[in-house]
């Protein structure tokens, strides 16, 4: 009996011994017990966390973009997407670390990153693509360091499907900013500059003349358009006398306007580069597209200087309520614009513009796909197109130029209903016009186009023979 006790006795010994002391109070129980709980606490679904934050961010980004932001200049865009996106790294971090049993700290550098990045474009409004050698290889070692990171610390299906199609969108966007950077600074290089830079008054403006004879041909490029794309009409017109060809604020060579410019601010930026440039008056002026709306306005602020005037398939200054479709275009455009200079600086825009402009000459071709494609033109394009209601309401003013020679070519491939009546209202602005037709153009055809280029440029000698000879009917 007496051994049968001392079993029990034994025993504790022998676990005391092995395991440290064996008799837990209370209060140690009720201690570990919370420990538990803690842990248990955590338990919430990391897949969901990260599909929620980072979705949340891309999701919000579009809706800025499409809605309030929509047209908007490249830096307020590029800067609140950038802000939007530390949000949601943001979120991913503080959401996991308080929810979760796998907190994932590292995504607070990219929040911090991001965020003072987007502030700092949106504060500064940088123009030029000075930072273009440095944020490059800064985004690529940053994703490849958040690659490492989120492989030792995120355990989840959605590291695969989601936060590694992320990092391969950063990668690529540091890989095409690099490109365009270079692109860029080649592009420099093997594509010198004709004629010269003239200061117009806070920036200068590229002209190049060339011929003899008068009077001077000025030569008025489309929407969006530098002087590369009157590559067929400028050498066919200079045959028969001076013409000068030049790129408005912020297109091709010339330099950017401190603000989008309006009709009457193109008008007077030309006028003061042509008296500078010493290329003397009076001018035929032709202009092509939105060009037409430019020349216009310089008739309406510089009768004097206007000897004969041109309009190839030029907009009208009621274009917005006189062709059904303008308005949804319009719409469409104006957002369009607006995202066209963020994307240009990842190197979108070489892809956009690599088969682009195939009938112009071979060296004005990459010339023009050099210019279109780089963050500066797709910026002057979105601010040119911003003003483009104010410089059609600007010409409204234009009574008329009296017997001022007028030749009016209007393309009728695909044209737009109500395009021609447009056309053909354009008649009335000089006593001395006529309308001829291009059937088997487009819009586009008129300038870029060899054979519809040539009629283009008919036009215009036909212009300038009126002029010369007195003719009182342009023939």
């Amino acid at each position: 009996m007496k051994n049968t006790l001392e079993r029990p006795a034994r025993n504790e010994a022998a676990v005391e011994n092995d395991h440290g002391p064996a008799n837990i109070n209370s209060g140690d129980m009720v201690a570990a017990a919370g420990d538990t709980r803690a842990t248990s606490s955590k338990t919430g679904h990391i897949g969901r966390i990260v599909a929620g934050s980072l979705l949340s961010g891309i999701v919000a980004a579009i809706a800025l973009i499409a809605g309030p932001l929509a047209g908007a200049q490249e830096h307020i865009i590029t800067g609140s997407v950038l802000i939007t996106f530390s949000l949601a790294w943001a979120m991913l971090a503080v959401s996991s670390m308080r929810w979760t049993d796998q907190p994932q700290r590292w995504a607070i550098t990219p929040a911090v990153l991001m965020a003072a990045s987007g502030i700092f474009i949106v504060v500064l409004a940088p123009t030029g693509n000075q930072l273009g050698w440095i944020w490059p290889p800064t985004v690529a070692a940053l994703t490849v360091w958040m690659v490492i990171r989120s492989r030792r610390e995120l355990r989840s299906r959605t590291r695969v499907w989601l936060v590694y199609p992320v990092f391969a969108a950063l990668m690529m966007s540091s890989v095409g900013g690099a490109y365009e950077t270079y692109r860029e600074r080649a592009d420099a290089a093997n594509f010198p500059m004709p004629g010269r830079l003239i200061d117009v008054g806070g920036h200068r403006l590229h002209i190049n003349c060339t011929g003899t004879g008068s009077p001077t041909v000025v030569l008025e490029p489309g929407l969006g358009e530098p002087s590369t794309a009157m590559a067929w009409i400028a050498p066919a017109v200079a045959s028969t006398t001076r013409v000068c060809v030049y790129d408005r604020a912020g297109r091709g060579w010339s330099e950017s306007a401190s603000a989008p410019q309006g009709g009457i601010q193109t008008a007077t930026d030309l006028h003061t580069l042509l008296e500078r440039a010493h290329e003397p008056g009076p001018y035929v002026l032709a202009g092509h597209s939105a060009g037409g709306i430019y020349v216009l306005n310089y008739a309406r602020r510089y009768p004097n200087d206007v000897a004969g005037m041109v309009l190839l398939d030029s907009m009208h200054p009621e274009q917005y309520t006189r062709i059904p479709s303008w308005p949804g275009f319009y719409e469409m455009f104006r957002r369009a614009s607006g995202v066209l200079p963020s994307l240009s600086r990842l190197g979108v825009g070489r892809v956009l513009y690599a088969n682009a402009y195939n009938d112009l000459p071979p060296p004005a071709r990459a010339l023009e796909r050099a210019f279109l494609a780089t963050p500066r033109d797709n910026r002057s394009l979105r601010d040119e197109f911003s003003q483009l209601r104010t410089a059609m309401a600007q010409t409204r003013s234009l009574t008329g130029l009296g017997n001022v020679p007028l030749v009016v070519v209007t393309a009728e491939k695909d044209a737009e209903p109500g395009w021609e009546a447009a056309q053909t209202d354009l008649l009335r602005l000089s006593k001395n016009s006529i309308h001829r037709f291009a059937p088997d153009a487009t819009h586009a055809m008129l300038t870029e186009n060899k054979a519809e280029a040539a009629r283009s440029s008919q036009a215009i000698r036909d212009v300038v023979n009126a002029i010369r000879t007195g003719t009182v009917t342009v023939r």
